[in-house]
C-alpha cells in the first residue's frame, strides 16, 4: 500500500507542481494499490487560484492539460485506488477523488464536498465533465454541476460525490484498499481497464479545440476579478 499525498500551501491548492507532483507519485506506485489523501486537515480546496491569476493563455492552456492528465492518469491507474477524505474537497480537489476507485469521508459536519466550478464562473474542461457523469448519481447531475454547491459529508454520499461516511476514515479507507487488494492483481486491472477504458479518452485534436474554448473564459478580466474577490476574501477570513 502506498500513499499518494496531495501536499501544499493554501489548503493543498492544486498548483502546476503539485499536480505534477502527484502523477510522478502515481508512476513510480507502478499498479500497486494507493491511498490518495491530503496533508493536515484538507483533502484538497481546489485550484490554486494565486498561480491561476498569474498566467497569460499559454500558461493556462498548459495548467489546463495537466489537470486533465492527471484526472486520467488517475482515472484509468491500474491498481486499487482509495480516496481518504479528511478535509474539505472542493472544484478540483473533489474531481482527483471522484477519480478514485472508493471515496471514503470522514463523518465530519463541518467537512464541505462538491463541485463549485460554475459558482465561480469556470467552464469545465471536457474531461472533467467526464468524469463526473460517469462517478455522479444520473438523477443528481444537474443539481451537483448546475447548482454548485458544497454538501456535507451525508449531502455528498447521496448525491455520489463519495462513497462512505466513516467516523475512523482512515481505518475504514486503508481496510477498503486492503479489500480491494486481495484480489489478483491482473484481473483486477482488466476489469477495470474494461469497464473504464474510453471514459476520459478524448481524441487530442478534439481535446486540443475544447481548451481552445476554454482559453477565452478562463482569461476573461472578469473571471479575472471574481477570483482576486474571492483571494482577497480569504485573506480578511484568516485575519479576522
Amino acid at each position: 500500500m502506498i500513499d499518494v499525498v496531495l501536499s501544499g500551501p493554501g489548503k493543498n491548492a492544486l498548483s502546476s507542481a503539485l499536480m505534477q507532483s502527484l502523477r510522478g507519485q502515481l508512476a513510480r506506485a507502478e499498479g500497486q494499490p494507493v491511498l490518495v489523501r491530503g496533508e493536515g486537515d484538507a483533502f484538497s480546496a481546489g485550484l490554486n487560484f494565486f498561480e491561476l491569476a498569474t498566467l497569460d493563455a499559454a500558461g493556462l492552456d498548459e495548467f489546463l492539460a495537466v489537470l486533465e492528465d492527471l484526472l486520467h492518469e488517475l482515472y484509468n491507474y491500474p491498481g486499487p485506488t482509495v480516496a481518504l477524505v479528511g478535509g474539505h474537497a472542493i472544484a478540483g480537489g473533489c474531481l482527483v477523488a471522484m477519480c478514485c476507485d472508493h471515496r471514503v469521508c470522514a463523518a465530519d459536519p463541518r467537512l464541505k464536498i462538491g463541485l463549485n466550478e460554475v459558482a465561480l464562473g469556470l467552464h469545465f474542461p471536457g474531461t472533467a465533465l467526464a468524469l463526473a457523469r460517469r462517478r455522479v448519481n444520473p438523477q443528481s447531475l444537474d443539481e451537483v454541476i448546475l447548482g454548485a454547491r458544497l454538501y456535507g459529508p451525508e449531502d455528498a454520499l447521496r448525491v455520489g460525490l463519495i462513497d462512505e461516511v466513516a467516523v475512523a476514515a482512515e481505518a475504514v479507507a486503508r481496510q477498503r484498499l486492503t479489500e480491494l487488494a486481495s484480489h489478483p492483481a491482473d484481473a483486477y486491472s482488466a476489469a477495470k481497464r474494461a469497464i473504464r477504458g474510453g471514459v476520459l479518452d478524448i481524441d487530442p485534436a478534439q481535446r486540443r479545440l475544447e481548451r481552445e474554448a476554454l482559453l477565452p473564459h478562463w482569461t476573461d478580466p472578469a473571471l479575472r476579478s471574481r477570483i482576486g474577490a474571492f483571494l482577497a476574501a480569504k485573506a480578511q477570513a484568516k485575519k479576522a
